[in-house]
C-alpha cells in the first residue's frame, strides 16, 4: 500500500469536517441577523419601530400620549414626509401650529360631545389597551390594537379595534389602516364638527402656502389647491418638494366607509384629513346634519389606504392605485 492510499481518506475527512464546521458557522450566523427584506417591526420602549428592507419607515407611538400616532414617516426617497413639531423642537422653518396635529393619527373633534382632536383643557384622549397582533413578513407587516376613548373624567366612551398594514412595494410606500368603533358603552355620537379625522400633518415645503410652501392638492374629481377644502371625493393627494425632490401622499377612501365619498378638511398649511362628519361646515347646512350614530352594542368600520409616492398625481399614478387598492381590498 502506498503512502497516497493511507493519506487519501485521511484528506478527504478533514475536509469534509472544515466544510461541515464553516456551513454550520454561516447558518449561524444568517439566524442571529435579522433580515432586510419584507417588512420588519420591532418594540422598543413606548413605540413600534418599523422598517422596510431594512431601513426606517415609521414608529407607532402608543404610551403616554393623546392619542396613537406615527412618527416620523420616511416616503420613497428617503426623505421625512411629515411635520417634526412638537416631536422635534429644533427644525427651522417649521410652523409650529395646531400641536396636537402629531405627524399621522386618527381621531375626531365630538364623540358625544367630548373633544378627541385636539389636547385642549377638556379634551378626551384615546388609550392603548394592547396589542392583539404585531407581525413582520416579507410583503406585509401587521399591527392590530385595542384602544378606549376615555374623558377627562375617566369615563370610557367606546373602544376600538385597529389594523395598521405596512407593504413592502418597490419604489413606494403604502400604509393601510383601519378602525372598527364599537359602541360597547352605549350609544356613541361622532359629532358634526370640520375637526376630524383620519389626519395627516405635512412637511412644511409640502404646504400649499407658508413661507417655505411649493406644494399642490388634487383630488379625483379634479378639484385643485384650496378649492378642495370641504369637497366630497374617493381620493385626495398632496404633494410637493422635500430635499429637493417631488414627493406626495394620496389618501384613498374605501367605497365601504359610512358616507362614501368622503369630504376632505384639507387646508393649505398642511393638514390632510378625511372626514365624514362635518356637514354642518363644508356643506352650510344645519349643525347636527352631519352626526352619526353607532347605536349600543353595535359598530362601525372606516378603512383607508396612505399612498406614498414620488413625482405628482399623474406621475404617481393615483387614480389606478386607487383603483388597485378597491380591487385587493374587495377580495378580503
Amino acid at each position: 500500500m502506498t503512502l497516497l492510499k493511507v493519506l487519501r481518506p485521511l484528506f478527504f475527512f478533514s475536509a469534509a469536517l472544515v466544510l461541515s464546521k464553516n456551513v454550520s458557522a454561516a447558518e449561524s450566523s444568517s439566524a442571529g441577523r435579522p433580515s432586510k427584506s419584507g417588512v420588519q417591526i420591532t418594540r422598543e420602549p413606548g413605540k413600534l419601530r418599523v422598517e422596510i428592507g431594512g431601513k426606517l419607515f415609521t414608529e407607532y407611538h402608543y404610551d403616554n400620549v393623546s392619542r396613537p400616532f406615527f412618527y416620523p414617516v420616511i416616503g420613497p426617497t428617503g426623505a421625512a414626509m411629515t411635520r417634526n413639531w412638537p416631536m422635534k423642537t429644533d427644525v427651522e422653518s417649521e410652523p409650529r401650529d395646531h400641536p396636537h396635529q402629531k405627524s399621522l393619527w386618527w381621531a375626531h373633534g365630538e364623540v358625544n360631545g367630548v373633544d378627541f382632536w385636539s389636547e385642549e383643557k377638556g379634551a378626551g384622549k384615546t388609550v392603548h389597551e394592547k396589542f392583539i397582533e404585531v407581525k413582520s413578513g416579507p410583503q406585509v407587516g401587521v399591527i392590530r390594537s385595542e384602544n378606549k376613548l376615555v374623558t377627562k373624567e375617566g369615563k370610557v366612551l367606546c373602544t376600538d379595534e385597529t389594523t395598521m398594514r405596512i407593504y413592502d412595494r418597490p419604489n413606494e410606500r403604502l400604509l393601510d389602516y383601519e378602525i372598527t368603533v364599537h359602541a360597547d358603552h352605549g350609544d356613541v355620537v361622532f359629532g358634526d364638527t370640520k375637526e376630524g379625522t383620519m389626519g395627516i400633518r405635512l412637511a412644511a415645503t409640502m404646504q400649499l402656502k407658508g413661507k417655505v410652501g411649493q406644494g399642490h392638492i388634487i383630488n379625483s374629481e379634479g378639484v385643485r389647491d384650496d378649492q378642495t377644502w370641504g369637497k366630497r371625493a374617493k381620493w385626495c393627494d398632496y404633494f410637493g418638494p422635500v430635499d429637493g425632490k417631488t414627493v406626495g401622499v394620496a389618501m384613498f377612501d374605501h367605497p365601504t366607509n359610512p358616507r362614501h365619498p368622503t369630504w376632505w378638511h384639507v387646508r393649505d398649511y398642511g393638514l390632510f384629513a378625511a372626514n365624514p362628519f362635518g356637514l354642518h361646515y363644508f356643506e352650510n347646512k344645519a349643525k347636527g346634519a352631519g352626526d352619526f350614530t353607532i347605536p349600543a352594542g353595535k359598530s362601525a368600520t372606516f378603512r383607508y389606504r396612505m399612498y406614498f409616492h414620488s413625482g405628482n398625481e399623474k406621475q404617481a399614478e393615483v387614480e389606478a392605485h386607487y383603483q388597485e387598492y378597491v380591487a385587493e381590498t374587495s377580495k378580503k
